[in-house]
């Protein structure tokens, strides 16, 4: 493993801390309000489509922000970004709360977004500045079960929260999340990319040194299929559980929060077992658990063999994927250290970019368990098919340092 720089000696436990609460802009902003998705609907007069992009345009904001302010922290450091971000984060999400319609929330949601991205990208990036290896894996997964807090708590607190304060009220709560937090990473977040290590040339270069990169793009790709299955459940899974199944919120936030838990037990197996397994046998492991498990749910569906029958290939897929993201960016990353910042921004964009997209397309006719269901089939299937096809054969054929990647490369899973 890589020492940290010796400008900014810090211990990484309380380090991953502050950088898991960063991860929490993307849950926060999704999932304090998916209770009341319905609610907005019915006070802004709109349609279920349109209310779930609410969602889209924040997570596009997410997706696109990364692409700014990830090159910007590999040239100015990460601090700067990073407050800036998080202070205009606050700031919308008041503009969100007392919003007259549709169209001026969602503007307002895509910049709220836009400013969050930085507490996502920059997080990663830091991650990548202070470790490598499988330390790096197992420091993300710090970072996952930090951040998974928040789906855990968020719909349970936006399910009580709905019936009292409304939409509007909740997002006023996620502008004082904003301030805690930008206290928080102004006083407890050492700079980690010290002025000798920061890129002097434009972000245009950075960007196609890093997309030169095959093995790279085969983790973009699959990190999209990922997005889209991923974002299908997020939005969808309000409507086709108290809409479809006749929850009432509060049921509701309790499911989702079940299947959050489900996450940090994956992430935890994962820390304990990708020293012994690799990070690459790991991250096989959980992409084909993933896809197996969304196959299994569809056929619930088809079946209509009823609520349980679909939650549990649900949750099994929320256990594996808690493995598979802190496994694919730490092998993603492993060739990028002097680029962390473009590199994170890469991969977040590949996880936000897609599914903001395709989720309110495919429930233009309605959101049904059907619909959730083949898209996430469909999505997990491909990124299962992509890791054997594509990532796995590349990972052979490359030379790979074991102190850059874990010494990966004898341990990885033979071909099918």
């Amino acid at each position: 493993m890589a020492a940290p720089h010796p400008a900014h000696p810090v211990r990484l436990g309380r380090v991953a801390v502050v950088l898991g609460l960063l991860e929490t802009f993307g849950p926060i902003s999704m999932d304090l309000y998916l209770p009341a998705l319905p609610q907005l609907a019915a006070e802004l007069d709109t349609s279920e489509s349109l209310a779930q992009a609410t969602m889209s345009a924040c997570m596009l904001g997410l997706a696109f922000g990364q692409l700014v302010v990830g090159p910007l922290s590999d040239r100015i450091g990460r601090r700067r970004p990073l407050l800036a971000g998080i202070g205009l984060f606050a700031l919308l999400s008041l503009a969100c709360a007392v919003t007259p319609s549709i169209e001026l929330l969602l503007a307002a949601r895509f910049f709220q977004g836009l400013c969050g991205s930085a507490g996502i990208v920059i997080a990663l990036a830091v991650a990548r500045d202070l470790t490598d290896g499988v330390e790096l894996v197992r420091l993300l997964v710090m970072l996952t079960t930090v951040g998974a807090l928040a789906p855990i708590v968020a719909p349970v607190v936006g399910g009580q929260l709905a019936p009292v304060m409304g939409w509007r009220g909740i997002f006023g709560v996620l502008a004082g999340i904003g301030v805690a937090l930008f206290a928080l990473a102004a006083t407890s977040l050492p700079e980690s990319l010290p002025p000798g290590a920061r890129r002097v040339r434009g972000s245009g270069h950075e960007f196609g040194t890093v997309l030169r990169d095959r093995l790279f793009l085969c983790f973009l790709l699959v990190s999209t299929c990922g997005g889209v299955a991923f974002f299908t459940y997020l939005a969808s899974i309000s409507f086709v559980l108290q809409d479809s199944f006749s929850l009432t919120p509060q049921l509701f936030s309790a499911c989702f929060a079940a299947n959050a838990v489900m996450s940090v037990v994956g992430a935890q197996i994962n820390r304990v077992v990708v020293r012994r397994a690799g990070p690459a046998r790991m991250y096989a492991i959980s992409t084909t658990t993933t896809a197996v498990a969304a196959v299994a749910m569809l056929v619930s569906v088809l079946l209509d063999a009823g609520l349980v029958a679909m939650m549990i290939p649900l949750g099994l897929m929320m256990l594996a994927s808690g493995g598979s993201q802190s496994n694919g960016s730490a092998l993603a990353l492993a060739d990028h250290r002097a680029r962390a910042g473009t590199a994170a921004a890469l991969l977040g964009t590949s996880s936000f970019a897609i599914g903001p997209v395709v989720a309110p397309l495919v429930s233009l006719g309605g959101t049904s368990p059907l619909t959730m269901s083949i898209t996430m089939a469909v999505a997990y299937g491909c990124a299962g098919a992509l890791v054997w096809v594509a990532v796995l054969p590349r990972l052979r054929r490359r030379a790979v340092a074991p102190a850059e990647v874990g010494a990966v490369t004898p341990e990885l899973p033979p071909p099918p």
